[in-house]
């Protein structure tokens, strides 16, 4: 029998190894590290509206107008389980950033294992962020009829993500991927549209558009002194019909201490509204209040409404 020489059996093994490598290696490396910079930026995006939303940071500069963003953030679309959307994106971003990235820097039996099974989870994750955001987009467009960039943008990114998904993983049998695709996008979809249907603005008892929704809790002599107080020192409060926080704040001081407050109108499509005025005082974000010439924005408590204004009247509760 002939013996193989030294230099061609260590090319067979070699070989092999490598065809193993190939085997427990699927997928392309460039699609892999696509996604994990796309990710990131879904994760910089929807982190930034979260901590905006929670009041960590300012108001965001939203290409377009922050108007539509407001509007759209802010909307009872805007918010799932009392959280806002937005951090449920980070968390799906961050999710696909690990299973694009994870891969690429294990090593060992662990690394072709987790190969194969994070392409499923990057398609089928990437798949539910790309219908929902789809759903969302038409709430933007046909319920709250606004534009918002960043909604946008994090809808490109997980449609983006989804084809890569598609390319990278070089798929061999082409079946169970598109029924398990299909699958995903109707109960996806299904669930979505369920809940675009659910959610919905307050009753606004009949009013036509544009006109904010009615105060519903009583006031008290407390509410009613201090909104005095506030009207004599010439203080302003600066809302939009649609915004959830300032039907919040207006129900902090009851319906007739509410009917007492000065309130500009903000949006350009509400009742009365003083738009250009808002603009003017440099307003980004609902409620904000002016208080001897100072801007504040966001919900404030009744105490400390009293303690910028120098109320002395009743407590408080």
């Amino acid at each position: 029998m002939r013996r193989l020489s030294p230099s061609l059996v260590t090319s067979t093994r070699l070989a092999s190894r490598l065809q193993t490598r190939r085997r427990g290696d699927p997928g392309l490396r460039w699609a892999r590290v696509a996604m994990a910079v796309l990710a990131t930026v879904g994760a910089i995006d929807t982190g930034a509206i979260t901590l905006k939303r929670w009041g960590l940071i300012g108001p965001l500069t939203c290409p377009g107008g922050a108007e539509g963003c407001d509007k759209v953030l802010n909307s009872p679309w805007g918010s799932l389980f009392g959280q806002p959307l937005s951090l449920f994106g980070f968390l799906a971003y961050t999710a696909v950033l690990l299973m694009a990235v994870l891969p690429l820097v294990m090593r060992g039996d662990a690394r072709s294992a987790l190969h194969e099974r994070s392409w499923w989870g990057l398609f089928l994750a990437s798949t539910g962020m790309a219908i929902f955001s789809l759903v969302l987009m038409g709430v933007m467009v046909f319920r709250i009829q606004a534009f918002c960039a960043f909604c946008v943008l994090s809808a490109v990114l997980s449609l983006a993500l989804m084809v890569l998904s598609l390319i990278g993983g070089e798929w061999s049998d082409r079946g169970p991927l598109i029924f398990r695709g299909v699958l995903t996008a109707l109960a996806v979809a299904l669930l979505g549209l369920g809940w675009a249907s659910a959610v919905g603005q307050p009753d606004s008892g009949g009013l036509a558009k544009g006109m904010p929704i009615p105060v519903t809790s009583p006031s008290t002599p407390a509410t009613l002194a201090l909104a005095e107080h506030l009207t004599s020192k010439g203080a302003v409060m600066y809302s939009a019909y649609w915004c959830p926080h300032c039907h919040e704040q207006k129900e902090l001081f009851g319906k007739e201490a509410t009917a007492k407050l000065t309130v500009i109108e903000c949006a350009p499509d509400g009742y009365k509204s003083q738009a250009q005025l808002c603009e003017t005082k440099g307003v980004k974000g609902y409620p904000t209040w002016e208080i001897d010439g100072k801007i504040d924005s966001g919900v404030k408590p009744l105490a400390k409404l009293a303690e910028l204004s120098g109320y002395r009247g009743p407590k408080l509760n």
